[in-house]
C-alpha cells in the first residue's frame, strides 16, 4: 500500500510539471513514511539529517515528508528537522504540490494534517512503477483494533470504493497493457462493510474474472476473522484469481491472539488453510508473524511454532515486536527483553526457512508459467538468468536457452523447475522445454521504453507525452 501511495505522489509531482532525476541531484525530495515499526522513525530522521547540508548548499531545494509517520509525528518533524518544507498526512496526499508551492511562495514550512480522508486516493494522478502489473486500492483504513497496530489511528476507519469505480480502474489498466492487478486494502475481505454487502469482496473477485485480457488477480491482505467461504469459492472458481493467499497469523497462541485483540483463534486459522487447500490444492500460502509480544511465554511461542509447522507456509514475514507509542500494547506490562525476543525470532526463522525449502523442493520437475519482471536477481550478471513470478507468486530465476527468443518484461515463459532453494526457484531449460508467449503487457513495455527514449512506438503515446495515468478515469466509448 505504501508503494502504491508513492506512485500517487510521483503522479502528482509529474502532473505538476516535475520530472524524475537521473543523477541524484533533485530539486524536490519526498519521503513517504511508514509507522508500523520503530526503525521507520530512525530511518526518516537519519535521512533528513543527511540532507540538511545538501539543502544548505542548495537553498532552492525542497524536502517534503508524508505518510503514516507524518500523520503521527506532525510538528515533531519540523521541530527535529526545521529544514523540511512540507509535512502532509495519510488523508491529504493530493495536497503535496500545493504545499510545496505554498512553502516556496511564503518561504516557510507548511504543515497540513487532516483527520479524515479528503479525496479517495484513487482519484489522484498516478505514475505507476510497472506497465505490466498494477496496484488497485479497493478500500483505505481499518475497523479493527489490534493492540499492536497504529495503522487505524493514522489511516482512519475503513472507507470502501464503489465496485464500478474499482472495475473501471482495472479496465483502464488492462487497456494500457497490464495483465496483472493486485487488489489492496488494510483488510480486503471486509470490503463492502461500508455499503452493507457481506459478499462484496467475493463478487468483486468474480467480476475481475469477466475482464478480458486480465490474466492474473491477487489481493492483500485479508483478516482471518472476516475470511468467509464465499471468498474461497470465488478464488477456486475464477480462473484468473491466482492460487496464492497471504493470511496473517501474527501468533499461534490463543492467549496472545486474545491480548492482541485478533478476533480469531488458532483452530479457526488452521481451518481456513485446510479449506483453501481442499479447494485450491496448489495454493501457496504466506503469512505475517510477530515474535515477542508483551507477556508471550515460552509456551505461547511454542504454540506459534506448532501452528507454523502445521501450516507449511511457502513464505513468512517474521517480525520482532516493535513497541509503538499510542498503541494499547505499548502500555502492557511484561515487555520482553531483547535477548529473549531475538532468540525466539532465530528459532522461528530457522523453522520457517526449513519449511520453505521443503515446500519449494516439491516444485522440482514441475512446469510453471512465469510472468517476466523488469528486475533480475542479484547474481543475474553472473548467471545470465532472468526473473519472474509463477502463478503462485513464487520467485523463479530462469535462463533463456541458446537460440531461443528472449522475453520482455510482461511476457510469459513456461519452464520446468530444475533447482529449489528456500526463497526462490531456478529453471535452466533446454530449447525443447522453453516456451515463450509474447503478451500485450510485453508490447506495453516496448512502448514505454520507446517513449522514455523519445522514439515513437507503434500504438504508443507520442514521444514526450506524460506517462501519468489517472487512477479513476472515464472509460472510452466502445463501438457496437
Amino acid at each position: 500500500m505504501n508503494v502504491h501511495d508513492s506512485e500517487r505522489m510521483a503522479g502528482l509531482l509529474e502532473g505538476a510539471g516535475m520530472v524524475p532525476v537521473e543523477d541524484g541531484h533533485a530539486d524536490v525530495v519526498v519521503f513517504n513514511t511508514c509507522a508500523v515499526r520503530e526503525n521507520a522513525d530512525n530511518k526518516l530522521y537519519g535521512n533528513l539529517g543527511i540532507l540538511a547540508p545538501v539543502k544548505a548548499a542548495n537553498p532552492g531545494m525542497q524536502i517534503a515528508v508524508g505518510g503514516c509517520l507524518a500523520q503521527k509525528d506532525r510538528e515533531t518533524i519540523l521541530r527535529k528537522a526545521p529544514w523540511v518544507d512540507a509535512v502532509f498526512g495519510t488523508h491529504n496526499v493530493g495536497a503535496l504540490p500545493a504545499l510545496l508551492e505554498r512553502a516556496r511562495h511564503n518561504s516557510e514550512a507548511q504543515l497540513e494534517i487532516l483527520e479524515s480522508l479528503d479525496v479517495f486516493p484513487s482519484t489522484l494522478p498516478t505514475k505507476r512503477d510497472s506497465v505490466y502489473s498494477g496496484w488497485v486500492s479497493i478500500s483505505v483504513g481499518c475497523n479493527n483494533t489490534c493492540t499492536f497496530c497504529i495503522v487505524p489511528s493514522l489511516r482512519g476507519k475503513e472507507k470502501d470504493r464503489r465496485p464500478g469505480d474499482i472495475l473501471a480502474e482495472i479496465q483502464a489498466l488492462v487497456d494500457d497493457g497490464a495483465i496483472e492487478v493486485t487488489l489492496l486494502g488494510q483488510n480486503v475481505n471486509s470490503y463492502g462493510v461500508e455499503f452493507g454487502d457481506r459478499q462484496a469482496f467475493s463478487k468483486l473477485l468474480r467480476a475481475c474474472g469477466e475482464i478480458k485480457g486480465l490474466e492474473r488477480v491477487r489481493f492483500t491482505s485479508p483478516h482471518p476473522a472476516a475470511f468467509t467461504d464465499d471468498v474461497i469459492e470465488a478464488m477456486a472458481e475464477t480462473p484468473n484469481v491466482m492460487p496464492q493467499l497471504h493470511m496473517p497469523l501474527q501468533s499461534g497462541s490463543d492467549s496472545i491472539l486474545k491480548a492482541m485483540k485478533r478476533s480469531y483463534r488458532s483452530t479457526r486459522f488452521l481451518g481456513i488453510l485446510d479449506k483453501v487447500r481442499e479447494r485450491i490444492p496448489q495454493a501457496a500460502i504466506s503469512t505475517d508473524i510477530i515474535v515477542g509480544f508483551p507477556g508471550e511465554t515460552e509456551e505461547d511461542f511454542q504454540a506459534t511454532l506448532d501452528v507454523v509447522a502445521r501450516s507449511r507456509f511457502a513464505t513468512a514475514f517474521t517480525f520482532q515486536y516493535s513497541k509503538r507509542p499510542g498503541t494499547p500494547a505499548a502500555e502492557l506490562a511484561e515487555q520482553l527483553p531483547k535477548s529473549v525476543v531475538q532468540e525466539r525470532f532465530e528459532r522461528l526463522t530457522a523453522l520457517q526457512d526449513r519449511i520453505a525449502a521443503e515446500e519449494n523442493a516439491k516444485q522440482l520437475g514441475r512446469r510453471v508459467e512465469v510472468m517476466v519482471t523488469a528486475q533480475s536477481g542479484r547474481k543475474s550478471e553472473e548467471t545470465h538468468r532472468r526473473s519472474g513470478r509463477a502463478q503462485d507468486q513464487r520467485l523463479v530465476h530462469f535462463s533463456v536457452p541458446e537460440g531461443a527468443e528472449s522475453p520482455r518484461p510482461g511476457d510469459l515463459v513456461t519452464v520446468t523447475i530444475t533447482e529449489a532453494a528456500a526463497f526462490h526457484l531456478v529453471a535452466d531449460p533446454d530449447l525443447a522445454d522453453y516456451s515463450l508467449r509474447r503478451s500485450r503487457a510485453g508490447d506495453a513495455w516496448d512502448r514505454s521504453q520507446a517513449d522514455s527514449c523519445g522514439v515513437p512506438a507503434p500504438g504508443g503515446n507520442p514521444a514526450g507525452t506524460t506517462g501519468v495515468s489517472l487512477g479513476m478515469p472515464a472509460l472510452p466509448p466502445r463501438a457496437g
